[in-house]
């Protein structure tokens, strides 16, 4: 590498949430790339911050709230902003504005489908401010949205789409965190879904129930709920009839019972505040990954039968969102993207599943007989 880093010549990548696991992550990635990530933060992770951005050779912006956030990227106009903060629902149209006011990029990792489609209507926004915003910068979106786009090239729309998100996910022992505690309760207030006659309609959260098995042989279950890889893959395929499953749905009877009930409570603004707070605060165990790797799938059916499947594999699920999120930032420093707001297979094609560490395996296209079993 030359005197000259990447961060001089392509302009400044911001790290908002560095001090969390996937900011500190996305951090090294974009150093081993020549970058020199600014790690933004909270006034109370200054000192943790400040020996971070030391190790990286990088400076730190301290901004507390999203209010300081907007305020900071208005006056310094960095090239591109990574928001890894969480409450996409809340933070990510207001901080993406705030990139565009300055012509700059802006990128995150919300899977939800009130985040993601927010997003997604500021595309002739970003147009206009020749700003390029990316939503769904991890492993759900794009491993599954990757597939599909692989299993529809050169072919007309497909009549349905069916893909799994299957995460495998160490997680460390500490503190819930207020990110992951609103993933759980939107996921719930908002209830399942699905697209039926190209209409994206309510179903019920954990329907769908599958329990899967894998092309190494092991097994993993999932269900129905509004995860943002249903968007995703409507995009990509066109399809009138697109279900989604996650690994995070609730899939024990239990929980897929009370699911309806849960949601209506948690739709409740103070009540969802409350709970929030006391997620959050919650402590929980380390956990180590359940399996040896994660695996996005999607199952694509045209009308003359014609039925096509595929995987992406991946390693942990989380280093996996921290690479992809990497390569979308470099990638938009070095104006690579184009203006507008997309997914980031819809941008960057399949290649970038397999830039961040992806292999695909795809079968061969087989025909359904009349009882619906599959034949070559």
């Amino acid at each position: 590498m030359t005197d000259t880093t990447q961060s001089e010549r392509f302009g400044e990548i911001w790290i908002l949430g560095a001090s969390g696991r996937i900011g500190s992550a996305v951090t090294a990635n974009l150093t081993a790339q020549g970058f020199k990530p600014i790690l933004v933060g909270r006034e109370r992770d200054g000192d943790r911050l400040g020996k971070t951005a030391a190790n990286f050779g990088s400076r730190v912006v301290i901004a507390d709230g999203v209010d300081s956030i907007v305020a900071e990227i208005i006056r310094q106009r960095p090239a591109v902003v990574f928001n890894g903060i969480g409450n996409y629902a809340e933070s990510a149209s207001i901080i993406a504005r705030a990139c565009m006011s300055g012509g700059g990029h802006y990128l995150d990792l919300a899977a939800d489908l009130i985040a993601v489609p927010r997003l997604l209507d500021l595309h002739q926004e970003a147009k206009r401010a020749g700003s390029t915003l990316v939503t769904g910068s991890g492993f759900g979106v794009l491993a599954t949205e990757a597939v599909v786009i692989k299993l529809c090239e050169h072919s007309a729309p497909p009549v349905s789409v069916h893909v799994d998100a299957l995460a495998s996910v160490s997680l460390s022992a500490g503190v819930v965190g207020s990110a992951f505690a609103a993933s759980i309760i939107d996921m719930f207030a908002t209830g399942g879904r699905c697209y039926t006659d190209g209409r994206l309609v309510t179903s019920r959260l954990g329907a769908g129930l599958q329990n899967l098995t894998l092309p190494d042989g092991q097994q993993a279950k999932s269900a129905e709920a509004p995860t943002a890889e249903l968007l995703a893959a409507q995009r990509a395929s066109h399809a009138p009839s697109v279900t989604a499953t996650t690994g995070t749905a609730p899939i024990s009877r239990v929980a897929r019972t009370v699911a309806p009930l849960v949601g209506k409570l948690l739709s409740i603004k103070l009540l969802r505040r409350f709970v929030l707070g006391q997620l959050a605060k919650a402590r929980m165990k380390e956990i180590p990954s359940p399996r040896r790797y994660s695996w996005g799938h999607a199952v694509i059916t045209w009308p003359d039968g014609r039925r096509r499947e595929g995987w992406l594999r991946a390693d942990d699920g989380m280093v996996y969102t921290a690479s992809v999120a990497a390569l979308v930032a470099a990638n938009l420093a070095r104006g690579d993207g184009r203006p507008g707001a997309y997914t980031p297979g819809a941008l960057f094609g399949t290649s970038l599943a397999e830039q961040a560490g992806g292999k695909f395996l795809l079968n061969n296209t087989h025909f359904s007989n009349p009882g619906g079993t599959p034949m070559d």
